[in-house]
């Protein structure tokens, strides 16, 4: 017992371990999936400031070109035409919010400015660049208050060539940020030097690399800092204020639109959630499922052990039991014999009720057949001798009235043939009234000889039935025959047969004879009230009909009519096109 605690805690103890390790794997891969889908979105976020920002200095670089060409600009050789100059340079500055605006000559003497903040482009890259008629910028602090400012200069040509000056443009960035401090995430771009030059948090502005990586402002301790790489990700942890992300996903891309560097700290608690929702849900499932297969062992081991004492018992108890159990398989293989037996038996009385059947009719079919024959050779006979004399026309006649007559044994030979052979085909789509007709056909003779007439029309419209075709024409047959025989002597021998339509096709086989002695014994096999010699039958015909109407799923009945005589009843489901689809 002790044994299989101490194996059963070991078991316990290796899938905590396995689910454990695999919870740590589906953390490492979620977090690595959600970093991924971070930079994507720091990626855009940090490409949307950037556009922020240009289309903001776009605004002024245009500017600044286009106070290039203003003419007022062209008559500062005097002072009253430097003073035009300075309030148009005021008006533009004041619609448009510009710092400042300068207008210095070549040698970079300042003609006309305006503005908050003084400007010295003597010698400067920006203004040198503008001398030499391309468009020049640049950006960096000014003045005691230290403001960053952004600055675009834009050359002035002379009407016949030439540079006459240039227009400069200075821009206040801390108003150009200013409804973008608080935004998310935390941008910041840099300058050459790599310190925080723009950002949308104001803490950060003015931070400069630190030796053990990151940044720091320029006075002070160093906040804490370090950095490493997750999946292909560059991961900061960090203590830059409360406005700043622990640990962020740090993007970094330059952008030489505006000659600076911008970056992006990507918060990574939405994707340390995520993982540690994902491997939270791993390991829930995984312990739920142990903790299923842990009461399921307990229980089968529990019924083990309930099942090794009901096996003890029930051993003593299976040796009458296997005693028991093969006499009743001899009993089972015995009655299954005895029923494919059954089985044989019927099919071979069906046959033998067909071949009866064929027996009684033999004479008038042979009569039937003899009738065309012998007209065939007459009229044979006759359109020879009317070639003969020429009269084709006749001859025409008589060939044609032969192939009518042939038409009619070959009807007849087929109806034997198919009446007689041994069906096996499945249930199918019947037309009722074809056999009916066939049933007439068959049993034309005998009636004709027995003085019996039949009163039968078929209908206009095809009936049709669930059964088989051969199968239904031994039952009417055999109807017929029976009706035939229970008629002799009788002087008034008539035969009727009509179909009705309803939930179920009726067909009703009337005659005048005597009626019926016990209509519940009337099916029964051998049973029969004929007073002619045995060589009428066996009394098997309304047994077998009855089967096969079964057989079909129909319904067979006999009963007495009201004026005499008797009335077999044959009831017959609908073809319906959805059965034989399905």
């Amino acid at each position: 017992m002790t044994r299989l605690r101490s194996a059963h805690a070991l078991v316990i103890a290796a899938f905590l371990a396995v689910v454990c390790a695999a919870s740590a794997a589906i953390w490492h891969y979620g977090h690595g999936q959600a970093l991924g889908q971070l930079a994507k979105q720091g990626r855009a976020d940090l490409a949307l400031a950037s556009d922020r920002f240009t289309g903001e200095l776009r605004r002024f670089r245009e500017l600044a070109v286009l106070m290039a060409g203003h003419p007022a600009l062209e008559a500062t050789g005097s002072e009253a035409g430097r003073e035009a100059a300075r309030e148009v340079l005021l008006d533009a500055a004041d619609k448009s919010g510009a710092l400042a605006m300068v207008y210095a000559a070549p040698d970079g003497t300042v003609l006309a400015e305006v503005g908050e903040a003084r400007l010295e482009p003597r010698g400067a890259r920006y203004f040198e660049r503008a001398m030499n008629g391309a468009l020049g910028s640049f950006y960096g602090r000014l003045g005691p208050e230290d403001r960053r400012v952004y600055a675009y200069a834009a050359p002035a040509f002379r009407p016949g060539g030439g540079v006459r000056g240039a227009v400069i443009v200075l821009v206040d960035m801390a108003a150009v940020e200013w409804d973008w401090i608080g935004g998310q995430p935390p941008v910041f771009f840099t300058d050459e030097e790599g310190r925080v030059f723009l950002s949308n948090r104001a803490e950060l502005l003015g931070w400069a690399p630190h030796v053990e990586g990151g940044y720091a402002p320029s006075e002070g301790p160093a906040p804490a800092f370090s950095a490493f790489l997750r999946s292909g990700h560059e991961i900061w942890r960090m203590d830059w204020g409360d406005y700043l992300p622990r640990e962020a996903l740090h993007l970094a891309r330059p952008k030489p639109v505006i000659g600076m560097t911008g970056h992006a700290l990507m918060d990574t608690w939405p994707a340390r959630r995520i993982a540690w929702l994902q491997a939270s849900v791993f390991a829930a499932v995984c312990l739920a499922f142990g903790a299923v297969l842990l009461q399921l062992g307990e229980r089968r081991r529990v019924l083990t052990r309930a099942n090794t004492q009901l096996e003890a018992r029930v051993a003593e108890r299976t040796a009458a039991l296997s005693a028991t159990n093969a006499a009743l398989r001899r009993e089972v293989q015995e009655r299954q014999e005895a029923e494919a037996a059954l089985k044989r038996a019927q099919a071979d009385l069906v046959q033998a009720g067909k071949l009866s059947a064929l027996g009684q009719m033999s004479a008038g079919i042979s009569h039937e057949l003899n009738q065309p024959l012998m007209a065939i050779r007459q009229f044979a006979d006759n359109g020879a001798a009317f070639l003969a004399k020429g009269r084709e026309e006749a001859a025409g006649e008589n060939f044609s009235r032969i192939s009518s007559l042939a038409a009619r044994a070959a009807r007849i030979i087929k109806n034997l043939r198919a009446f007689a052979r041994n069906e096996s085909e499945p249930m199918g789509k019947v037309d009722l009234g074809h056999v009916i007709d066939t049933a007439a056909e068959l049993t034309e003779a005998r009636l004709r000889a027995d003085g019996v007439r039949l009163r039968w029309r078929k209908p206009k419209a095809p009936v049709h039935a669930l059964g088989g075709e051969v199968r239904l024409a031994q039952v009417f047959v055999n109807l017929i025959n029976n009706a035939a025989d229970a008629m002799v002597g009788q002087a008034r021998k008539e035969i009727a047969i009509a179909i009705e339509l309803g939930p179920a096709i009726t067909v009703t086989v009337r005659d005048t004879g005597p009626g019926i002695a016990d209509p519940e014994k009337m099916f029964e096999p051998f049973y029969s009230t004929k007073q002619t010699s045995g060589e009428d039958g066996m009394g098997l015909g309304l047994s077998i009909s009855y089967g096969l109407v079964q057989s079909f799923g129909g319904k067979i009945r006999g009963a007495n009519a009201e004026g005499g005589g008797a009335v077999l009843t044959v009831e017959l489901e609908h073809w319906r096109e959805e059965e034989a689809a399905a």
